[in-house]
């Protein structure tokens, strides 16, 4: 092989190379997924005593994350999935494909309550609403103590596995709770989330057993009261 043949040669495979790690980054961008676990902000320990590090754990990386997989899952047929935000999403659950509404439904429903629920927590954070939503509280329950009392009655009354609210609807503010994975968006209860609490039994059980309302009464120690006056006024607006 003379000298010309071998630059050629090496030319072609240069090219080749070249041609073969572009595939590889496009196959790569096609195989990344289009819903990816969002990460806490702080670490599972975080919380403790008031929430587990063990519950946080396995409650973000495999629960959470189990909605994340489902709903890739469903992006290769349905791909207009990532068209619209989550909120978008279940907000409109009439607009999605009847063969995938109630897919959606529990998983992106699962997927956006527990995003909501993640940064609603936060250490060391105040430990009661200030200025306007602390105003709102008191003017529709008739202090702190006594919304705590009626979203607490919500939590523990919710049959089986669901989620407590305290939530903006009609222009003013109430406590409720939902089944399963809804969200306080969907139909028909159509309002909007200041605060929520997940009460499935893998939110609470390996700390608290059955007793979900000494959960409950913890979890008032990690609210991050700061977002949720973010929550009120964008609810309010």
């Amino acid at each position: 092989m003379n000298r010309r043949q071998t630059l050629k040669l090496l030319a072609g495979a240069a090219a080749f190379a070249g041609s073969a790690a572009t595939l590889g980054r496009a196959a790569f961008a096609q195989a990344s997924p289009a819903f990816k676990l969002p990460p806490l902000g702080y670490p599972y320990e975080a919380l403790e005593p008031h929430i587990d590090t063990a519950t946080m754990n396995f409650h973000h990386r495999n629960h959470h994350n189990a909605f994340i997989v489902n709903l890739n899952g469903l992006v290769g047929k349905y791909p207009e999935l990532t068209a619209k935000s989550p909120e978008e999403i279940v907000s409109n659950l009439g607009a999605v494909p009847e063969a995938i509404r109630t897919a959606v439904r529990n998983n992106m429903g699962g997927h956006w309550n527990h995003t909501f629920f993640w940064n609603l927590m936060t250490p060391g954070g105040p430990a009661m609403p200030a200025g306007d939503l602390k105003n709102a509280i008191e003017g529709t329950f008739g202090g702190f103590d006594q919304m705590k009392a009626a979203f607490k009655q919500q939590a523990v009354g919710r049959f089986g596995s669901g989620w407590a609210w305290l939530v903006m609807k009609e222009g003013k503010l109430t406590v409720i709770n939902t089944p399963y994975q809804d969200s306080p968006h969907m139909d028909p209860v159509e309002a909007k989330p200041i605060i929520g609490i997940d009460v499935w039994e893998h939110a609470y059980y390996l700390k608290h057993q059955y007793r979900r309302g000494d959960y409950v009464d913890a979890w008032w120690n990690v609210v991050n009261w700061t977002k949720a006056a973010d929550n009120f006024k964008r609810a309010s607006a």
